[in-house]
This record gives structure tokens, C-alpha cells and sequence, in this order.
């Protein structure tokens, strides 16, 4: 009998803790409701770069979250088609709200296409959530991408409207090894590129379509200072070349150069310098 009753109680136990960790677990990925308003937020979306996901942008949520009082509300998944999910939960009181996106085909870079993807995330936000204004932080070839959306659909004034704009390590005009070489290219007196690429090309023939003296910009990259003028995979040149691009539509625009093994590709965004930039540039005054 004794037996028993211990059994049934450790079953009701397991059953009891079954039920709190479903509920935990769905509170974890719930969503609000179409019918939330978040019209008066300004989310901050975070767009990672080539082979890259989550991890290439966790420290840099991690930092502001503990130091700038700002809150991941959602995660935004991107399918190899496309389509848009969401995942989190964005509560009313978010006063700084950070949206991670993250896409599945993530070595894709057709940016014709991709901008698509990144649009798709935009009015998926604008549906459901109803906001109005943005910012993004965007590392390597997330820069591309976020930049073919706003050439392309930056005066559109029924989309959310971008705010302030980061880029880290954004080859603008090429990548090493693939279109650029170290010390090949060099930034003329109007500030042009001497040598220009395809998408620096496409990006200046459709400059127009940037918002105009709308958008604050803060430019980030490095230079490993071993002669390569670079951070490994973008060259200064290349990095710096946004401001030519951007000329005349920009509202203001700040660069930041990092400089030594801190500045190589990828610890740009695990650089707590880069970190403490990026609070001070979206949210203090």
C-alpha cells in the first residue's frame, strides 16, 4: 500500500512538473496577437552576416540588454524562401526592444533577394505589431542587404521608416579575396572609390531611393594594422566608402575605427568597444 501511495505521489509530481515546463516553454516562444500595438516603440534590428546566425549577434544583444536597458522581445526567422516567423514575446513595457533576425538560407547573397527577405520581416512587424519607425544593427553582409532594402524602398512612406542605421564591417565595395585586394583601392578627393564593384555600382545608381536627412548613421570597422589596411576581409577603403555612397541623404553620419586583433571580421561584433558605441549612438542622447 505503501508502495503505492509513493508511486502515485512521484507520478503527480512528474505530471505537475511536466505542466510547469510546457507552460514555461510556451511562454518562452508565445507571440502577442496581431491586435498589439507597439506603434510607439522603436525596435532595433539586428541582421547578421555570411554563414553566420545567432551566435554572431548574442553578444552584442547580451551587452545592451544588461547595460543599456534594452530587451530581446523576438527572434525573426527567415526560410530559405523567404517566408517570416516569429518567436518571443514583446511585452508593452519594452522600453528598448531588440529583434534578432535570423536567416536559414544563410549564405545566400543575391541582395535583390535578400532586401526582399528583409522587407518581408518589416511588414511582418508593421501587420502585426503596427510600428512605425526602426532602427538596425548589421554585421558583414547584412550591411548589403539592409542597404539594397533602403535603396530600394526607403521612400516609401507607408513602410516603417528607419531611424539610425549601424554598420560593422560592411564591404560597400568589395571583399578581399573575392573583388578587392589589400592596398589596391583608394578613396579619391570627392571621397569615391577609385575602383568600384558591382554592388557599389548598383548602390549609388539607386542612391535616390535612400531616405533623405532621415537617418543617423554610425559606421564601424577595423584595421588589423599588419599592413593590409583591413580587418581581414574588408578593407578600410571599402568599409569607408559608405559615406560617398550616402552623401546628401544621410541626417548624420560617425565612423569608428578599431584597430588591431580586435579589429579582424568577425570580433567586431564581439567587441565590447563596438558594444558600448552602438548604446551610446541608439540611445543616449
Amino acid at each position: 500500500m505503501r508502495k503505492k501511495i509513493i508511486l502515485s505521489v512521484t507520478t503527480l509530481i512528474c505530471i505537475i512538473l511536466l505542466v510547469i515546463g510546457g507552460a514555461v516553454l510556451w511562454m518562452r516562444h508565445r507571440t502577442i496577437p496581431e491586435t498589439a500595438d507597439r506603434s510607439n516603440s522603436i525596435p532595433t534590428l539586428y541582421v547578421h552576416g555570411w554563414g553566420a546566425g545567432a551566435r554572431s549577434t548574442n553578444s552584442m544583444i547580451h551587452y545592451a540588454e544588461q547595460y543599456n536597458d534594452a530587451k530581446k522581445v523576438l527572434t525573426a526567422t527567415i526560410s530559405p524562401e523567404g517566408k517570416v516567423s516569429f518567436s518571443g514575446y514583446w511585452p508593452a513595457s519594452a522600453k528598448r526592444p531588440l529583434i534578432q533576425v535570423i536567416s536559414v538560407d544563410n549564405k545566400y547573397y543575391n541582395y535583390k533577394v535578400t532586401q526582399k527577405w528583409f522587407g518581408n520581416v518589416l511588414q511582418k512587424l508593421q501587420k502585426d505589431y503596427h510600428i512605425k519607425r526602426y532602427n538596425t544593427v548589421s554585421h558583414s553582409m547584412g550591411n548589403l542587404t539592409t542597404m539594397y532594402y533602403q535603396v530600394t524602398n526607403g521612400q516609401n512612406k507607408q513602410l516603417p521608416a528607419l531611424q539610425k542605421q549601424v554598420n560593422i564591417a560592411g564591404h560597400f565595395d568589395g571583399i578581399v579575396g573575392i573583388d578587392d585586394k589589400p592596398n589596391q583601392n583608394l578613396l579619391q578627393k570627392n571621397g569615391a572609390p577609385k575602383i568600384q564593384d558591382s554592388n557599389f555600382k548598383y548602390l549609388n545608381n539607386h542612391r535616390q531611393g535612400y531616405p533623405k536627412k532621415q537617418v543617423d548613421v554610425l559606421n564601424i570597422f577595423g584595421n588589423l594594422q599588419d599592413g593590409s589596411n583591413s580587418d581581414g576581409d574588408v578593407t578600410v577603403v571599402s568599409a569607408k566608402s559608405l559615406k560617398y555612397l550616402l552623401r546628401d541623404r544621410y541626417k548624420d553620419y560617425q565612423e569608428l575605427e578599431i584597430s588591431g586583433k580586435k579589429g579582424q571580421h568577425s570580433q567586431l561584433h564581439e567587441n565590447t568597444r563596438v558594444d558600448r558605441a552602438i548604446g551610446k549612438f541608439l540611445w543616449q542622447k
